[in-house]
């Protein structure tokens, strides 16, 4: 098992984000195989679309610190972490600035860069990006194209009908960052195994039935392993990452043995823990990531 945690990111952990350094150094130096960030834009007060199917937004939500900016320092505080997003709401991002972005972090961080993209679930956001809701997935198609092209090499149009642009000279990245996506439906899933290098899934803990979940999870990988074959590709090329989200009050045992099992039901060996609720700040992170590591070494 490879275990990694999230960077002090959401709510409180925003009083400490001059410690974001010490955070992700202290971090590595415990073990931890990677650290991620997410992608919060706003928390709106009456949301037309809850967080994971409530009808609320976590008060945590409601002060978000950059990921950019937390990437940006993470990779000069370590030298082995993969550093990764879980997950940037892709559609947000004309792909001339997330290549720019995505490429100055990759340079801080040469081979260490793992870019997650979803398409989001909060109407709010995409409104507070001047954008419309709809055609998401078609939004995050035109992206991945938009950054295959400008990371190509050679100067090309984009030609897609939402950012199109001349052929224009961008910075190729020395080790072009991996593009990780997050999929639950099918035509997300088969998405990832078309054309991304991997699979962001989420796990939960407390969990009624670790069974049904880890068979669950292997129920949707299926479904990019068939489109990686249908599409000419070797499903061994298509990573898996998989988050486990914690609730409040769940102590470092039953994480750990949760974590355990889930990883042995689906083989799923890139893991990382996300403890905002269950350990918040840096110091109550550092020390659960620790008895973790321990844990389950």
């Amino acid at each position: 098992m490879r275990l990694g945690t999230t960077l002090p990111q959401f709510g409180d952990a925003a009083d400490e984000v001059a410690r974001i350094g010490e955070f992700a150094a202290r971090a590595e130096e415990a073990g931890a195989a990677s650290l991620w960030v997410g992608d919060r834009l706003l928390a709106a007060v009456d949301p037309q679309v809850g967080y994971g199917g409530t009808d609320t937004i976590p008060v945590e939500f409601r002060r978000a610190l950059d990921p950019f900016a937390l990437l940006a320092v993470a990779a000069t505080a370590t030298r082995r972490a993969t550093l990764g997003t879980s997950v940037l709401v892709g559609p947000l991002y004309p792909p001339a600035v997330l290549a720019r972005s995505l490429t100055t972090i990759g340079a801080l961080a040469p081979g260490r860069l793992l870019a997650g993209l979803g398409i989001g679930w909060s109407p709010e956001e995409y409104a507070g990006a001047g954008l419309g809701f709809d055609a998401r997935g078609a939004r995050l198609d035109e992206l991945l194209d938009g950054l295959d092209t400008l990371w190509s090499g050679t100067p090309a149009p984009l030609r897609g009908p939402r950012f199109p642009l001349p052929a224009v000279h961008v910075e190729t990245p020395a080790s072009r960052p991996s593009v990780y996506l997050s999929a639950w439906t099918e035509s997300a899933l088969r998405r990832v195994g078309q054309r991304a290098d991997g699979w962001l899934p989420v796990g939960r803990l407390p969990s009624i039935d670790l069974d049904r979940q880890a068979n669950a999870l292997l129920s949707f990988r299926a479904t990019i392993d068939g489109a990686a074959k249908e599409a000419g590709r070797d499903p061994a090329d298509v990573g898996t990452a998989l988050r486990i989200n914690v609730a409040a009050g769940v102590g470092a045992a039953e994480i750990a043995d949760g974590t355990r099992r889930l990883v042995e039901r689906t083989g799923f060996t890139d893991v990382f823990v996300d403890p905002m609720y269950a350990a918040p700040g840096v110091d109550a992170s550092l020390d659960l990531l620790a008895d973790l590591i321990g844990r389950t070494a």
